[in-house]
């Protein structure tokens, strides 16, 4: 059959051609410069990224947490749970801070590689939804013990703490590690110095812990205590690391967050807890006439957390509506401020559902890195949607959450990673 030579047809062939490589090069899309970092801006050296990751580490609910723990377990089992418990958060989110230091790019760059360019859209939502929620708890959590002390109207100091907040968080990592450096230390003086009033209250460190607590908790929910109070957060953090100048002191920053940051604050909680008999840790400071001191110490404690969870969902939000990150940011955090309250009376059980859905996306981020290193070489993402990581992360929620036995979150994180690996293995031997 003899081809066709018209210069009409020539002309049709050369404008298909043209619309295919247009949507090849669609299809093949580099990184933006909000959600990648080049090895010349990964200028955070240890000090900086050590109070980044210990500001988001230094999370009030760890410390309410913390205090459940002191009630419910004796002195061994506390720090057993402790310990096993926040050993694996730091290999958790060392993993992930290594390949965010080694790639330079932020944890929706890494769901695009892994669940694909529009694939990616699923994580983005639910982490941004829950970052922002969080953000929204955060700042009533504050608002609202301060404002009822102070005798202050709620609502007012919702919004003055989170435009506070917003502001920060605008300055992307330099202004976290700014705050940072001053809220560390603050917060850390005022807990250590909290922990040896309780301390002396009881008469010595034996006496913190009851050896038959009056609703003694299990092993297995002591460890689904430590391990899920931060394990969503702490997915989060490539977002952060990517701009650590090199993986040795990055992951040295970060290891020292997630284990001695946090078990710093469930010390804190659980001997204030122990001592006075209250789980929140601002009650057990108004009772050890710390008051004052303890409203900076709270809201210093809060507004790190929440930087770094509205500068996660300003980067989540960024990827799913193409805004840039700072309208995606102020988007997020006016959501935040508006929505705090109704979300901290109804939305924490949600919030938390949400949660236990974000390790398994975690997983899926490790396991492809270790899997198809070599694709880390290019910013390129050439999937459109990867199935397989879909099928993995529904896989391992809803069969994680219907195991009646182990850790919910890590149930679904370990399922997660088993259905994606058996999965990619065959597709790599068909």
């Amino acid at each position: 059959m003899q081809k066709n030579k018209s210069p009409y047809y020539q002309a049709e062939l050369g404008a298909r051609s043209g619309r295919l490589l247009k949507q090849e090069e669609a299809t093949v899309t580099a990184l933006s410069h909000d959600n990648y970092v080049s090895q010349s801006q990964q200028y955070q050296g240890f000090w900086q990224m050590f109070v980044i990751m210990m500001g988001f580490t230094f999370f009030s609910p760890s410390m309410i947490a913390g205090g459940q723990l002191g009630l419910g377990l004796n002195m061994k089992n506390f720090v057993i749970a402790l310990v096993v418990g926040n050993l694996f958060l730091c290999l958790y989110t060392g993993l992930l801070g290594y390949i965010g230091q080694k790639t330079g790019m932020s944890l929706d760059a890494l769901a695009m590689k892994s669940f694909g360019r529009k694939g990616s859209y699923i994580p983005s939502i639910i982490i941004g939804m829950t970052q922002m929620g969080w953000t929204g708890v955060g700042l009533a959590m504050f608002a609202l013990p301060v404002a009822n002390f102070l005798s202050f109207n709620p609502y007012l100091l919702v919004l003055i703490f989170g435009v506070l907040v917003l502001a920060t968080t605008l300055y992307g990592v330099k202004g976290l590690a700014v705050l940072g450096s001053v809220a560390v230390p603050a917060i850390l003086i005022l807990g250590l110095y909290s922990t040896q009033v309780s301390i002396q209250a009881v008469g010595g460190v034996s006496q913190l812990f009851s050896e038959s607590p009056a609703q003694p908790l299990t092993m297995s929910a002591a460890l689904a205590i430590v391990i899920g109070n931060f394990i969503s957060g702490g997915t989060a953090t490539p977002n952060f690391t990517r701009y650590g100048k090199n993986a040795t002191s990055t992951l040295l920053a970060t290891g020292i967050a997630f284990f001695i940051g946090n078990i710093l604050m469930f010390v804190f909680g659980a001997s204030g807890a122990a001592a006075f008999g209250k789980a929140d840790i601002f009650d057990v400071l108004i009772l050890q006439g710390l008051a004052i001191p303890g409203i900076l110490s709270l809201g210093f404690n809060i507004w790190t957390t929440n930087n770094n969870s509205l500068y996660t969902a300003g980067l989540s939000f960024a990827n799913v509506s193409k805004l840039s990150f700072k309208k995606a940011t102020i988007i997020m955090g006016v959501l935040a401020t508006c929505l705090a309250i109704f979300l901290y009376n109804n939305f924490t059980a949600y919030l938390s559902f949400l949660g236990a859905m974000i390790p398994p996306i975690g997983g899926i981020i490790i396991a492809h890195y270790f899997m198809y290193r070599e694709s880390y070489q290019s910013q390129a993402i050439s999937k459109t949607i990867d199935y397989s990581a879909i099928i993995a992360l529904l896989a391992g929620v809803l069969i994680g959450s219907l195991m009646t036995w182990g850790i919910a979150c890590l149930n679904s994180l370990f399922i997660t990673i088993l259905v994606y690996v058996v999965i990619n293995l065959v597709n790599k031997k068909g």
